[in-house]
């Protein structure tokens, strides 16, 4: 998820310590939340302990590629344009995603990359759309593991589907998601991409 500030300055790739740190708070917790929607040992019999160690592990893997690299892609990109950027984690919405994890669904806005300087309503969309194609991408390379069996193929599997997830959830055309950055500069463009994500992820549930 992308935020637009429209202040005006020079960008360089460097990484302050509060970023650092809320990127690992995002990470921590949004390992969790997916774990709790996964294998809700709170509400469901027959989920066991090791079943939840299992999927937090899991998650810790999954979890961190995809919302990193998605919120990597945001960054690199944003400064390809000449902005600074960072990422700020939203602590409400952290909380949020736990406790929609709780009740069986997911809300995953764990923050957002805020970028200033000049750029074009374009080059805006182009930033937030780094993020969804770099977790199509991902779903790509996770793939090919889930041939595999034991904890290479779960990690195959695990890394699809919140790859996938991730991008289509982003999408969404509303508030500070990425959707609604791309829906405000081109809807057709906008319309393909949400469309492909949203195909994507049923048909994975569909399939596996």
């Amino acid at each position: 998820m992308t935020v637009r500030d429209s202040r005006r300055s020079g960008a360089e790739l460097t990484f302050s310590d509060k970023e650092l740190f809320d990127l690992a708070v995002a990470w921590v917790v949004l390992s969790v939340a997916f774990a709790l929607l996964l294998a809700p040992i709170h509400r469901v019999a027959g989920v066991g302990v090791g079943d939840f160690a299992t999927m937090i592990a899991l998650s810790f893997v999954t979890v961190g590629v995809a919302f990193l690299l998605h919120e990597l892609a945001h960054k690199v990109v944003a400064i390809e344009y000449g902005q600074i950027a960072e990422f700020r984690a939203d602590y409400q919405m952290l909380f949020l995603a736990i406790m929609s994890a709780l009740i069986g669904f997911l809300f995953a806005a764990p923050g957002a990359v805020y970028h200033r300087g000049r750029i074009t309503k374009r080059e805006n969309a182009m930033v937030a759309l780094a993020g969804p194609v770099t977790n199509h991408v991902l779903a790509v390379l996770f793939f090919p593991l889930m041939a595999f069996g034991g904890f290479l193929g779960q990690i195959g599997h695990m890394g699809v589907l919140i790859n996938l997830f991730l991008a289509a959830f982003n999408m969404l055309p509303f508030g500070p998601l990425d959707g609604k950055t791309v829906y405000d500069w081109n809807t057709t463009v906008f319309a393909g991409v949400f469309g492909i994500s949203v195909l994507l992820l049923v048909g994975f549930f569909v399939a596996f």
